[in-house]
């Protein structure tokens, strides 16, 4: 069975789970796309690493896994979404050091993350594609396009006061807020930050 590339197209706030992220991948030839849910962590740390401002002062565990990868001259070729079960997709990262590949199983959103840091291409089979495979409507896809960063939508009236308080701030003030956010870790913060500063360039 052949394998089909995927692109992450982006990634929002699940409207069906709380505190769930979805990724949504597409087919690079094709029109299709599998939307995926995963954890606030991982959501976190995929769109930290398609981001080229924010970079945590301290390395994420996939960071890590990336470093350690590096010293020991094992390279990620590959990541492929192998598997459906009730609604749980099941992947493999294909590894090579010393010109001998391994393939090793992983969930499917820390194979992506990990995926997005060796730049490795990510593949699912066809499949898995027809049953879970979805065709965006164009505002949809309109509203994915180019969002890589995790987008949130408002849970409540704080939410709104801290865009209003962002809407105050110069420009300098902003930037300065989106370093201490990003030194404190608190990416979600420094992806509304960020959202605000593009806003109004």
């Amino acid at each position: 069975m052949s394998l089909i590339q995927l692109t992450i197209k982006g990634i929002s706030y699940s409207q069906t789970q709380t505190g769930a992220y979805a990724l949504v991948l597409s087919e690079i030839e094709g029109t299709r796309t599998l939307p995926i849910i995963i954890g606030a962590f991982e959501a976190q740390s995929i769109a930290i690493a398609l981001e080229t401002e924010i970079r945590p002062p301290r390395p994420l565990t996939h960071d890590l896994f990336k470093t350690f990868s590096d010293t020991f001259g094992i390279v990620i070729k590959e990541v492929i979404i192998h598997k459906l079960v009730d609604g749980v997709f099941f992947s493999s990262m294909v590894c090579e050091k010393n010109g001998k590949e391994v393939m090793i199983d992983a969930r499917t959103s820390d194979a992506i993350a990990i995926a997005v840091r060796f730049d490795a291409p990510i593949y699912t089979y066809e499949n898995i594609l027809d049953k879970a495979g979805v065709i965006l409507k164009l505002e949809e896809e309109m509203a994915l396009e180019g969002k890589k960063e995790i987008e949130k939508i408002p849970a409540d009236l704080s939410d709104s006061k801290e865009k209003s308080t962002f809407s105050k701030l110069t420009l300098t003030q902003l930037q300065d807020q989106l370093q201490q956010a990003v030194i404190n870790e608190n990416y979600e913060l420094a992806a509304k930050i960020r959202d605000e500063i593009s806003k109004r360039s």
